[in-house]
């Protein structure tokens, strides 16, 4: 792992934009270079200290992920070299944490998919019985297994903003109804896939979420990031059980640390990150990846 990364100085290339993880800069019409620096956020704020290793382990994942998931829907991975495309002192910015990608028409909803009770979709359910609307059975736990994979759609927040929870109907009216049906069901495929996959190697996937663009012939492709510990809970199998919140190889850690800090109220700024925190959550990502890549 090289050095932590805290942001891209790129200037042989135009910057499209900043998130709250990566930097896209314009190749030309049809390409661009995502580049996953080393910072990490929780509540939607970022935070001031990187997670040395970040960028290239979130990379090397959806890297892995893209191959796998090929022959269930269209990327927008390319197979170009990420260090040709950037003049020579700037390869070291872009070694192993970029990637070359086709430039999309983004759509602006997450696509989360939902295999077990955690997180929003817990509170969701002991308040209404239901998650994102979808009803449940009575007498769910925390982190029981859902009767099936659940499709919860989710506003695409500006930066800084909160992502909102929306129906089903409200995506339909947002992106149309036969690309929201294209996406619901790639979605639940992706999972799927996936799911089984990390099953077999020691890794539940809680839940997760998608983004996706339309490429120039109105195809909807997947892009972004894909199951990586930024976008997923990953629980070890061997320790899961209903009815207490499973260790994770994410950034759940992260979470749980800062909702122990007192008088912080998830708005920026956020607390200092000690070096054990930073040292422990880096830890659970390289976890994560060789469970997953090994």
């Amino acid at each position: 792992m090289t050095s932590a990364l805290l942001q891209t100085t790129l200037r042989s290339l135009p910057l499209l934009s900043r998130g709250k993880v990566r930097e896209n800069y314009a190749i030309d019409e049809h390409r661009m270079l995502m580049v996953a620096t080393d910072r990490i956020s929780a509540f939607d704020v970022i935070m001031a200290e990187p997670i040395p290793g970040k960028g290239e382990i979130l990379t090397r994942m959806a890297r892995f992920w893209f191959g796998l998931l090929h022959d269930v829907v269209p990327n927008h991975l390319l197979p170009d070299d990420p260090e040709s495309v950037v003049a020579p002192d700037e390869r070291e910015q872009v070694r192993g944490r970029a990637m070359v990608v086709k430039r999309l028409k983004p759509l602006p909803v997450e696509a989360v998919v939902r295999g077990y009770l955690a997180g929003s979709g817990w509170k969701d359910y002991q308040a209404t019985g239901s998650v994102c609307g979808v009803r449940l059975p009575a007498g769910l736990k925390l982190a029981s297994r859902l009767p099936e994979p659940i499709f919860t759609p989710a506003t695409k927040a500006e930066l800084g903003a909160h992502d909102e929870n929306i129906s089903f109907s409200q995506m339909a009216a947002t992106i149309g109804a036969e690309t929201a049906i294209q996406v619901h069901d790639a979605s639940l495929a992706i999972y799927q896939r996936a799911a089984d996959y990390a099953a077999a190697r020691g890794i539940l996937i809680a839940d997760t979420k998608f983004e996706f663009g339309l490429d120039e012939h109105g195809t909807v492709t997947l892009m972004d990031e894909v199951l990586t510990p930024d976008s997923s809970r990953f629980w070890p199998a061997d320790t899961w059980k209903e009815g207490v919140s499973p260790p994770s190889f994410d950034k759940q850690f992260l979470r749980d640390w800062l909702e122990s800090v007192p008088g912080w109220n998830k708005q920026p700024p956020p607390p200092h990150l000690p070096a054990d925190i930073i040292a422990r959550t880096a830890e659970r990502y390289r976890e994560a990846l060789q469970r997953l890549t090994a």
